[in-house]
């Protein structure tokens, strides 16, 4: 069924802005990287799952999800919600969602890795500005300076952005995958992986109501509206509003929690931000010619 241009453009505006208070919540819920992951994982699986099995009777769909693609995203899945409480628990929130921004950058080296499209010298320019810009936002002094949490909080970004990369492009080629089964095993199997690593006894230690906002809420309705996105417009735009939460998301952590940045994160970010910008507006001005009708 055709869609209008906007349709994809408004789904990936609406996750991304919901997606921008995640990291203020999981701070505020005081609790470590592995707790967060049960509680997170758990809850997003429970909703996707419980939502398809509500919606939907294509029985069919699942022998879709075992496929080669259907595994790739229930992995990538799997990963990204491994890695982004870790890193949120162990470094500071601007840190880990400046690595995250690199996913345009990411998904341009998957295309030509999973689909043989060559590597354009814009690309390897945005890459150089990108990792230039993260280097000057973590080599600051005290909390920010270039430490253990500050290189793992950035190393799980870059996973994060590999991970969100995966699914958009293997969802942009097979949108004939069933979402919500997809989505919600992965998120059950990190869930399941937090609980382990925690134990039953220790998972209502902190703010329980704050960490179920975000597995129940907000990562629910912003994974969906980003990756359905990338079924009606291309990786590349649902990236560039991703951009909100690193711009964003450090900003709600400022204000309710006082986690400001320093004068190198900010030029840091700008860097990060502004190099992205250019590079997915230099794409997209040369790709518009070819999608003419």
């Amino acid at each position: 069924m055709q869609t209008h241009p906007l349709y994809g453009i408004l789904l990936a505006a609406l996750g991304a802005l919901v997606i921008t208070p995640d990291a203020l919540f999981m701070r505020i819920s005081e609790m470590d990287g592995a707790q967060m992951l049960g509680w997170r994982g758990l809850c997003v699986g429970t909703v996707f799952w419980t939502g398809w099995l509500l919606t939907s009777r294509d029985t069919a769909a699942l022998r879709r999800l075992w496929s080669g693609a259907g595994l790739a995203v229930i992995g990538a899945q799997f990963l990204n919600a491994l890695l982004f409480p870790l890193g949120i628990a162990a470094a500071p929130v601007a840190v880990v969602l400046l690595a995250v921004a690199t996913v345009p950058v990411v998904a341009a080296l998957l295309s030509r890795v999973v689909l043989g499209e060559p590597t354009r010298r814009a690309t390897w320019i945005a890459i150089a500005a990108v990792l230039t810009g993260i280097a000057i936002a973590v080599s600051g002094q005290g909390e920010l300076a270039v430490n253990r949490a500050a290189l793992i909080g950035a190393l799980c970004g870059i996973g994060v952005a590999a991970c969100l990369a995966t699914t958009f492009v293997t969802l942009r080629r097979r949108p004939d995958l069933p979402l919500l089964p997809a989505l919600g095993t992965g998120a059950l199997l990190t869930g399941l992986t937090g609980l382990t690593l925690t134990g039953p006894e220790r998972m209502t230690d902190g703010n329980v109501p704050a960490i179920l906002l975000t597995g129940l809420v907000i990562l629910p309705a912003s994974f969906f509206a980003l990756t359905s996105a990338s079924r009606h417009t291309q990786a590349a735009n649902v990236s560039l509003f991703m951009l909100l939460e690193t711009a964003i998301g450090p900003l709600w952590v400022w204000a309710f929690l006082d986690e400001a940045p320093t004068l190198r994160m900010l030029t840091g970010g700008a860097i990060v931000l502004g190099s992205l910008a250019l590079y997915i507006l230099a794409t997209s001005r040369r790709r518009r010619p070819v999608a003419r009708t």
